[in-house]
């Protein structure tokens, strides 16, 4: 169970559960509508698809694990190293991963045609699978295209928010679209740091993704550039009509992501054990980034 537990990487859940439970609150105060058996069905489905794309992740970049125990993991890199010491067989990791996207296909078929969530649940709930399972696992393998950065930000920024949110409702709203940019942004820094303590690896096992493609000073810029875009895309959403209390608790969150980006134009990202605080802390700010939306909606709801 232990080793369960460790290659399911529990903790990295939280980047789908917030921004999930952002928009399934921001569907109640902008309609009034909340269905709570939705609401945790759509949540069991989320987090079943991305338990598929963890454990596809972990048979597909194997090759790449095992070269990154050589020459020296740390805790943002190399996986959770539970099938390269062969601690579960991988042919079990694989039944799993199809059977958790039978079980969320389960629930999606449940949510649209007996919850009556929309015409669309099931199509976005693809989508999801498509951008997850296929990130690591051939033929698509998106993180070796360079368009992995991409169905990331997508999937734990747009679809999160405006899935929940469209199956409470069976509508579409464009303040979802716009709170959902700077938790798109957020999440793919992270993707982008933890990119670094693997570059030597992934350029060693041709896994061509979006740093190994452009470069570490190249990636720093990038990085700071969607710092800039987050800040600017949540004030955007607070302009839109989300309540503007959310900025009280945003401003903390906005000063380290700014701090983070200084200390990556700076070449920060070179010290190893700085550069493991600093994606831990990037980790926070996306997680920080989806609390202040929800903190702020429920304090106004207070107000």
């Amino acid at each position: 169970m232990k080793y369960w537990i460790l290659l399911s990487r529990i903790p990295f859940l939280s980047v789908v559960i917030l921004p999930y439970i952002l928009g399934a609150l921001l569907a109640q105060r902008l309609t009034g509508k909340f269905s709570p058996a939705v609401f945790f069905l759509g949540l069991a489905g989320s987090i079943l698809i991305q338990l598929a794309a963890h454990y596809s992740g972990e048979i597909y970049d194997i090759k790449e694990d095992r070269l990154s125990a050589v020459l020296g993991k740390s805790p943002f890199s190399g996986g959770s190293q539970v099938l390269v010491k062969k601690l579960i067989p991988e042919s079990k990791v694989g039944v799993l991963s199809y059977a958790v996207i039978l079980l969320a296909f389960l629930i999606g078929t449940i949510l649209q045609f007996y919850f009556k969530t929309g015409k669309w649940t099931l199509l976005l709930g693809a989508s999801g699978v498509i951008c997850g399972l296929f990130y690591s696992k051939p033929p698509l393998r998106w993180v070796s295209r360079g368009l992995g950065e991409i169905f990331i930000a997508y999937s734990f920024g747009f679809l999160a928010v405006n899935a929940a949110f469209y199956i409470q409702v069976s509508s579409f709203d464009i303040l979802a679209v716009f709170v959902s940019l700077p938790i798109a942004c957020a999440v793919v820094n992270i993707i982008l740091i933890n990119e670094y303590p693997d570059y030597q690896v992934d350029r060693e096992a041709s896994k061509n993704n979006l740093l190994v493609r452009i470069g570490k000073e190249r990636g720093a810029f990038l990085y700071a550039l969607f710092v800039v875009c987050a800040g600017v895309s949540f004030f955007i959403a607070l302009a839109k009509g989300f309540p503007v209390e959310s900025a009280f608790f945003y401003f903390p969150v906005l000063i380290i992501a700014v701090i983070l980006a200084s200390l990556m134009l700076k070449g920060a990202y070179r010290d190893s054990l700085l550069l493991q605080k600093m994606c831990a802390m990037t980790i926070l700010v996306n997680l920080g980034t989806s609390l202040s939306f929800i903190l702020g909606l429920l304090m106004s709801k207070i107000l």
